[in-house]
């Protein structure tokens, strides 16, 4: 069964190697270097420059309707047949929001709520970034309940970085 990988910079390394994705997602800042670990195909690595903001401040990148874009592009490439492993620098927000936009983007018919549950079932610190998920929510026409289902999960755990975890997809369908 396809799944997603989700952690923090710390802990790519030792994510990749267990997991042995072949894809990766990236949401750092501009200014942030990451190492791509063995297995990743070249070309196969998005990095979404931006931070970890959810309303627009001086001097950061916040999240647009174009890291969204890209995102789902992205996603939709992916074929499968080894995880998909997306990271920010501490596991528990844009890389959450990045895993349930995914699992939304390559399964429309998903319940939004339910994935959300179960995304904090998986990672009791989970913090969506609520920009990311609200820029998706109008992207993939989910007429807001998207936002409503991060909303209703509410923040996290107090953690100072997230525990790396997978959520689960159904195989694609036909063989995509």
């Amino acid at each position: 069964m396809p799944h997603l990988v989700v952690c923090s910079l710390s802990k790519l390394s030792a994510t990749a190697q267990m997991y042995q994705p072949r894809e990766m997602v990236t949401l750092l800042s501009a200014e942030q270097e990451v190492q791509r670990p063995n297995g990743i195909l070249d070309g196969r690595h998005l990095k979404l420059d931006m931070n970890d903001i959810s309303t627009n401040v001086e001097g950061m990148i916040a999240p647009e309707d174009q890291h969204i874009s890209r995102l789902v592009a992205f996603a939709r490439e992916w074929d499968r047949s080894a995880p998909l492993l997306i990271h920010c620098w501490m596991g528990i927000s844009r890389s959450t929001a990045a895993a349930y936009i995914v699992a939304l983007a390559l399964e429309p018919a998903r319940n939004e709520t339910e994935l959300a549950q179960e995304l904090r079932r998986r990672s009791p610190s989970a913090t969506p970034n609520r920009r990311l998920v609200q820029l998706a929510d109008t992207a993939l026409d989910r007429g807001g309940r998207m936002i409503e289902a991060i909303d209703r999960i509410g923040r996290g755990s107090e953690a100072t970085e997230g525990t790396p975890f997978i959520l689960p997809l159904e195989p694609a369908a036909n063989g995509d």
